[in-house]
């Protein structure tokens, strides 16, 4: 009973902080987002209204990446209250292990942990692809949408289907569909790729069918320069990203690229991200006990805090340095996407042995 009612004083306390962290932290990370969005106003139809609306959308993806680090300092918020009111001391003094009081703030971490997990699978994927593509759409002025079977976009009476848009510029499987202003289908246009070159898309083999009343006629052509296309900047902004994917539709996707010998680096560095997440948030929230119960025990909470938004930042930056590296020099993603928590799990079991 003793064990019990601890449990749940050491939870109320330690969530209310690490709650407080949590909104603290996104709240800033919006306000700087919304202040970068001003220069974009203007651009094409967005407004204030869409750059705020952008903001709002991209809420569940900052709280998914931020957790772990609200988690981190959060604890050692709330077991620095805790300390500077003796709280812990008394807890000790009634037999109460430092593991078993690390044991009371995990659980409480991993139920926040599940909620934000659910929030990162279910809603933020979709808030984060309908915020970047009603952006990308109100700046560039065309209607366009991005879907598992490709891209769709709409030029006028043109529509156009993209079944492989790829970032780096080339696109495959390419299908034009021509309307006139009875929305009658005059011409079907079909390219194995395209590519962008001097302002003009040009496309390759290419396979045209003309349709007249009750004659259809075909021509088969080499290449062919379009104008009527969706720009670069919006093509790369709609392709499919790893964070607009739920973790099964991140596997499903990694293994059609594989299975087509497509790049899927990326893919599969977002995927061991998140499978790695549920034992980062516990390396975060195991890493604040030496802090509390450690050397720092006696310092005031603002120089905890102080030293947990320190790590958090070094845990960041290395896990962005880790990331770009695996792009960029094709290191093995598994192993670029666990080495931050590692070397974050040395290092609080070294700082935990100087306690015992």
């Amino acid at each position: 009973m003793f064990l019990k009612r601890l449990d749940r004083y050491i939870a109320k306390t330690v969530l209310s902080t690490t709650l407080l962290v949590l909104l603290v932290l996104v709240g800033l990370f919006l306000f700087f987002t919304f202040i970068e969005e001003l220069d974009e106003i203007g651009k094409g139809n967005y407004s204030t209204y869409h750059a705020l609306n952008y903001v709002f959308m991209m809420t569940p993806r900052r709280t998914y990446e931020f957790f772990p680090i609200a988690a981190l300092l959060g604890s050692l918020l709330g077991l620095g209250l805790l300390s500077n009111n003796s709280e812990l001391t008394v807890m000790r003094a009634s037999g109460v292990s430092i593991m078993r009081i690390g044991w009371s703030l995990i659980k409480v971490g991993l139920a926040l942990m599940v909620l934000v997990i659910l929030l990162g699978e279910s809603i933020a994927p979709y808030a984060e692809q309908k915020a970047k593509n009603m952006r990308a759409l109100a700046q560039s002025g065309q209607s366009a949408l991005n879907t598992r079977h490709g891209l769709w976009a709409r030029d006028g009476n043109n529509f156009i289907h993209i079944r492989r848009p790829d970032v780096g510029g080339q696109l495959e499987e390419v299908t034009f569909y021509a309307f006139d202003k009875e929305q009658r289908l005059q011409q079907l246009t079909t390219a194995s790729s395209a590519f962008y070159y001097d302002k003009q898309w040009v496309l390759e083999d290419i396979a045209q069918t003309h349709i007249n009343g009750n004659q259809i006629t075909g021509e088969r052509l080499t290449w062919q320069e379009r104008s009527e296309f969706p720009t670069p900047n919006l093509i790369n902004v709609l392709t499919m990203e790893p964070s607009h994917l739920s973790t099964p539709e991140l596997y499903r996707y990694i293994d059609y690229l594989q299975q087509n010998n497509l790049h899927a680096a990326p893919y599969e560095l977002s995927f061991w991200y998140r499978m790695i997440y549920p034992l980062t948030t516990i390396v975060s929230i195991f890493l604040a006990l030496p802090f509390v119960f450690g050397s720092l025990r006696s310092v005031a909470v603002g120089q905890r805090i102080l030293v947990g938004t320190l790590l958090g930042i070094v845990f960041y930056a290395l896990n962005q340095v880790m990331g770009h590296s695996a792009l960029l020099y094709g290191i093995n993603p598994l192993f670029s996407a666990l080495l931050p928590t590692l070397l974050f799990f040395m290092l609080a079991l070294l700082l935990m042995r100087r306690i015992f």
